[in-house]
């Protein structure tokens, strides 16, 4: 950098949707505002807490919005919000390391991408947050698993943003749609994912529930949607060596991953015969 030459800071807008989020949201609000980055703009949109999210967000939050009926409109609503030119969408349930978003603006910067994916590790309690861990280790680096959680405003507005009729699936909708079309980075620093202690009923809640609304997402990317909701994913050939280390745990993640799977189609047989399977 030339003397005299001030370096690029734009400004950031972190929006966190939240829904009775208590448990997981002190930490991930103190680490958006733990980053080393000077410009970030911290907006929550909650959807009707009932616990002590609203408490806990007016303590970090520069905006506390609230808006519904699901986390796609939560995340749209506060992009509505923001000033920022770049756009972090973040969980409740996350936290994220020192240098995310400032690695995320030098990486659009540097290679002019205007969708950055962050990796993410997760961490949690007991057995079945440890196979967890041990899938989403192996997804790193995969395009088809990832998705971008850092944007720059033009392309997520000229995108539409999140499809609003999608819950789950519109993580990977968003960056499918824009694929070929904008360019994509990806930085070193990490998000982990505050998993707690995982049971495979609440997994089998979860993936039911966005089971129902994945219709709309297979007839919009069926070859896509196809290498995600395959049991045995590339991913995990990839790094068989890995997950014959661990053994144990790897016979654990493919039983978690074969009950979310039959969850999934489960919830998602439930909407066609209800009617609700959404484009």
């Amino acid at each position: 950098m030339n003397e005299g030459e001030e370096t690029r800071t734009p400004t950031v807008s972190v929006i966190v949707p939240t829904r009775n989020s208590a448990r997981t949201l002190d930490h991930c609000l103190a680490s958006i505002r733990a980053q080393t980055y000077p410009s970030v703009e911290l907006i929550v949109v909650d959807n009707h807490s009932q616990d002590a999210t609203v408490e806990i967000a007016g303590k970090y939050a520069d905006k506390l919005e609230h808006a519904g009926p699901e986390r796609s409109a939560q995340r749209n609503h506060g992009a509505r919000t923001a000033t920022g030119e770049y756009l972090a969408i973040i969980d409740s349930d996350m936290v994220l390391t020192p240098s995310v978003v400032s690695e995320c603006v030098a990486t659009a910067d540097r290679e002019h991408a205007d969708a950055v994916v962050i990796p993410e590790r997760s961490v949690g309690e007991g057995f079945w947050a440890a196979c967890k861990a041990l899938e989403r280790s192996c997804y790193v680096g995969d395009e088809t698993v990832e998705a971008p959680r850092f944007y720059s405003r033009t392309a997520f507005e000229g995108f539409g943003g999140y499809d609003e009729e999608m819950t789950g699936p519109e993580d990977w909708d968003l960056p499918a749609r824009m694929r070929g079309a904008v360019r994509f980075g990806r930085t070193d620093a990490e998000i982990l994912h505050l998993e707690g202690r995982l049971t495979l009923r609440g997994s089998v809640r979860k993936k039911f529930y966005y089971g129902r609304q994945f219709g709309g997402y297979i007839r919009r990317h069926p070859e896509l949607a196809r290498q995600q909701l395959r049991l045995v994913r590339p991913a995990f050939v990839r790094h068989r060596r890995r997950l014959a280390r661990k053994p144990l745990l790897a016979a654990g993640m493919l039983v978690m991953k074969m009950v979310e799977l039959t969850a999934g189609a489960a919830g998602l047989l439930s909407s066609r015969g209800s009617g609700d399977s959404r484009d």
